[in-house]
């Protein structure tokens, strides 16, 4: 790799994103689809380098600053974390306008943000939140039955909000801090249940995020539990996650449009959240939330560093 890679790490609600600013290859200038095929076949060693221990680590998800095919665009990104690559990432996207208005390189207002899954636009409010207005999002499938292997059956939605999600209400678990270990445990069963099953996202996608919910603190609508890829749990309430389970709602007639739905992660951390539909029934999320910018810094590599490229999972 390239060195140095010059970063810019932020949090949003409590999960970090790792912003590549420079340093990165050239993956040339053509949609992000693309580039992000080139770096998944060809330069991979920069997401193990930049998020994989001793640098990173699993809980971070990196984010690709390129500059965007779509001429109208600020920016584009392609986001990643410990195992492979994310279409979508509703708290990196935040995390991202933070930065680059840390940076100086935006101001208040809204900008297109292009990913590979088509762009979005994020608005930077006077008070430092931020309201991604995300991709289309759909339920694929309702209250699917799905036997453990310990003998019970669960149900739960599948849905698309950026990322293929399986969101479950009746898991049976109590949703705090100090279950998280437990919620990990089960959450890893029911991503595993999915596959031997053969549960999937449209297209036969893999459903790589699992999503339990239960109640909230006073103040929030829903509490929830996301697993993302890569076995790491997710400190903020998911904005993607958070955008599938919109789509669900409006599926069920439950939430109209412009509500505004409050989203609180397993830490507390919460995002205001409402969708538009639009004239053929598209359901577009829009999610509101907040991004601290935490370090500046550069990722040294020496070339006979034994873990130069990142110790691989």
């Amino acid at each position: 790799m390239p060195n140095p890679i010059d970063i810019i790490d932020s949090h949003t609600a409590g999960e970090p994103t790792r912003l590549v600013i420079a340093g990165g290859p050239d993956l040339g200038a053509g949609p992000l689809v693309e580039r992000l095929a080139l770096l998944r076949h060809h330069y991979d060693t920069l997401r193990r380098t930049v998020i994989n221990e001793p640098r990173g680590s699993d809980v971070l998800v990196g984010a690709l600053l390129c500059p965007p095919h779509d001429t109208s665009a600020s920016a584009g990104v392609i986001f990643f974390n410990n195992v492979g690559y994310l279409g979508m990432c509703g708290h990196g996207t935040i995390g991202l306008i933070a930065s680059l208005a840390y940076l100086g390189r935006i101001t208040v207002g809204e900008h297109r943000i292009e990913t590979p899954v088509g762009t979005i636009t994020a608005q930077l409010h006077p008070d430092g939140s931020v309201t991604v207005a995300n991709v289309a999002s759909y339920r694929h499938a309702h209250h699917i039955a799905l036997t453990l292997p310990d003998g019970r059956t669960i149900h739960g939605d599948v849905a698309w909000g950026g990322n293929w999600f399986f969101l479950c209400h009746d898991h049976g678990y109590d949703l705090h801090r100090d279950t998280i270990a437990t919620l990990t445990q089960a959450a890893n069963t029911i991503r595993q249940a999915l596959v031997s099953h053969s549960i999937t996202g449209a297209d036969n996608a893999e459903i790589d995020h699992i999503e339990l919910f239960g109640p909230a603190a006073p103040g929030a609508d829903s509490r929830s539990f996301v697993l993302c890829p890569g076995d790491a749990y997710d400190r903020s309430p998911c904005g993607t996650g958070t955008s599938a389970k919109l789509a669900c709602l409006a599926a069920d007639g439950v939430l109209a449009p412009d509500h505004e739905w409050i989203q609180e992660s397993i830490i507390g951390s919460r995002f205001q959240a409402r969708y538009r539909r639009d004239a053929t029934g598209q359901i577009w999320p829009l999610i509101t939330g907040r991004a601290y910018v935490t370090m500046v810094g550069q990722i040294i590599t020496e070339i006979d560093d034994p873990f130069i490229n990142g110790i691989q999972r």
